[in-house]
Parts: C-alpha cells; structure tokens; sequence
C-alpha cells in the first residue's frame, strides 16, 4: 500500500472521489522547501521547489495497485510523473509519492488557493473528470488528454442543461429513474464523439420501455448571433465551407449562416455572441437580444444552440475575409439589406436553421427594434 501526497484540485475531496472511483481518506499534510502556484493561464496548479516555503496538501494512505493506476491516468495524461518525497503529518513524517509537471511545460503563476479555484472551476473539473475517467481501461490517457478542451466543453454543456429551468406545462416532467443506461460506449471520439447507450425509458402508460440501444453525436453547446444594424436596415451574414452539407452530397457545400460557435468552459452564451462577432467578422456588437435557445436535431445530436440578434454598425466596410487562420476558418461577411436578406430565405439560398429562424425572429421584432435604436441616446 503506498501513500501520495496531493496539493492542488485532487485536494478536493469530489475530485478524488470521481478519479478513484471511490471516496479516500486525506491526512493533511505539508511539503516544506516547496510552492503551490497556478500554472500561468490554465486552471490548475505546479508544484515546483521553492526554499523556505511550504506546500499545504494532503496525504492520501494506503491506496492500491487500482488507486495508483486511477491516479497514473488522471494525472500523466496531463504530462505529470511521480517522484518520492517525504512530507511532514501530524503523525509525523512519511515517504510519499508526489506529481510532478514536466519540465518547462507550463510557467508557474500567482501563488495557487484551493478555495479560489473552487469556487469558479471545481464543478466543470469534476464533471470533466467524470468523461476523463470513463477512458480508464478503454483508451490512452495521452489521447484523454488530448481531446480534453472537446471534454471541458462537454462537461460544461451537461452542467448548463443542468442548471437551466425550462417549463414542463404541456410536455412530461420526468423524474429520477424515467431512464436506466444498462450499457454505454463510445466508439468514436475526436473534435466530436460518438455514444452509443443500451437503455430503458418509461413509457406514457407508466411502464419501462423494452431495452433499446440507442447512439448520438456529442458536441458542446454553442451561439448564433445575427448582427443587425437598425439605422441602415441591414443584417451581416458569414459564408464558410461546411463538411456536414459536403458529406451530405451537396455540391455547393459553402452556406450561408449567422455567426457561430461553441461556447467555452467557463464563457457565458452572451460572451461567446460576443466573441465570434469579434473573431469571424471584426464586429464589437452592442445590444443582445435573445431569440430562442432549442436543440436542432435531438433525435441523434446533442448540440444545443442560444440564439441572439446583435446590434452593430454595419458600413460597406464590414463585408469582406475573416476567420481565424490558427482554426482553419475561411470566413467571406456579406452586408446586405434586410428586404434582400428575407428573399434569400424564401427563395432556399439560406438554408442554415439557425439563420432562417433568426431571421424570422427580426421579422417580428425589426420595427421595435428599429425604433428603439431611434430613441435620443440609444446608441447600438
């Protein structure tokens, strides 16, 4: 049985319960000649030598040959390996092992607080290492790792379905146990992942369904903005290739659309409008007005998108290339009037859902809208 000694997120006690699988008994503990430090624009600590200073943490005894192997794939994934220390217990002192960062892979930070990073990262880090560790056993941790921004987006999504209110007046409100997974895959994971689930659900009579396999496209949840400028009575749209009408067999797979993209870990829906404005067309945006939020293809896709129009001076100018090169993006902005804009609704140039119910959204509300931007000191 061989103890280890943590000092950053698995300090938390719903962190290790979820790496382990199990719940673990923590000692505290120190390390002294050594600093705790947030690792410069991420959302986790290094530990790293420092004289006359004290790393506080935890020992965890006794754990098994499974425990290691639990804590080996959580945490080399990310690059740390164990070195022995000895650090100091109530008890006295005791021969631990201890994560170490990688050489120069990140640059320590301010000094790290256990409670600061608790109250902003804890639940995503967990939900995260819920997906991270369904990978024990099934993949390498180096390819967990890998796809861990596409894990964060997805753990952020479950916790925003979670925690979002939506009324159940006409639909079934459901309750615990409406749905038993018996079995779950995932046969494909990259950028986007596939799950497959054996599963029972109840039925309308009351009863359990026979079991049923069932599979979905897993992607995190993500923003449409369309940006409208009341004054001049234009909205901007964004062309860009698009796989998903090319693997359909579309020969003109470049469409037409509103701006978009997947919210981030941590990033609000109206921050990430906000953000995609910037990046695909250069548009600081003004107002938001939400529009609707709704899953486009819940029979097989997870996405979930927020939906907004955006009030922007929309000159001439603003037409032209965008996109962000690092992420592929090829990105052409057309600034077009809202008449013109309609008849491509209408006449199935703009076939994207998103931008078509958005569009049909500023119908309604554009004289509002436009009289508002007219009142003295409205601004956009």
């Amino acid at each position: 049985m061989t103890g280890v000694f943590v000092y950053g997120t698995l300090c938390h006690p719903p962190l290790l319960a979820t790496v382990l699988g199990r719940a673990a008994e923590m000692r505290p503990a120190r390390l002294a000649d050594h600093a705790v430090r947030w690792a410069e624009g991420e959302a986790f600590p290094l530990i790293l030598p420092a004289p006359g200073e004290t790393a506080e943490g935890a020992l965890l005894p006794g754990l098994g040959p499974d425990d290691l192997a639990r804590l080996d794939f959580y945490e080399a994934g990310f690059g740390y390996a164990t070195r022995t220390a000895t650090v100091t217990t109530a008890d006295g002192p005791a021969e631990a092992l201890v994560y170490w960062p990688a050489a120069g892979r990140w640059t320590p930070g301010a000094p790290w607080r256990l409670t600061d990073w608790a109250a902003r990262w804890s639940a995503l880090t967990v939900a995260a290492a819920e997906d991270f560790m369904r990978g024990f056993g099934r993949r390498p941790a180096a390819a967990m790792a890998a796809r861990y921004p596409q894990i964060l987006i997805r753990a952020a999504s479950r916790l925003r379905a979670a925690a979002e209110l939506r009324p159940a007046t006409l639909r079934r409100a459901s309750a615990p146990g409406d749905v038993a997974v018996e079995g779950w895959r995932e046969p494909y994971a990259a950028f986007f992942s596939v799950e497959e689930a054996d599963l029972r659900f109840r039925r309308f009579d009351g009863a359990m369904s026979a079991p049923v396999t069932r599979a979905a496209f897993v992607s995190g949840d993500a923003v449409t903005v369309l940006p409208y400028d009341p004054a001049r009575d234009r909205v901007l749209l964004v062309e860009q290739f698009r796989m998903g009408a090319h693997a359909r067999g579309d020969p003109s797979p470049w469409l037409l659309e509103a701006v978009a993209g997947r919210i981030d870990p941590g990033e609000t829906p109206e921050a990430a409008a906000r953000r995609e404005a910037a990046e695909e067309a250069g548009l600081a945006l003004g107002r938001l007005f939400y529009v609707a939020r709704y899953y486009p293809s819940p029979g097989a896709k997870t996405e979930y998108l927020y939906s907004y129009v955006g009030l922007a001076e929309l000159p001439d100018a603003a037409a032209g290339l965008g996109g962000l090169v690092g992420e592929g993006e090829d990105i052409r902005a057309h600034v077009l009037g809202f008449d013109r804009f309609m008849a491509l609704i209408d006449s199935g140039e703009a076939d994207n859902g998103p931008l078509i119910l958005t569009g049909w959204w500023l119908a309604r509300h554009r004289a509002r809208l436009r009289a508002l931007s007219a009142a003295p000191g409205a601004g956009a």
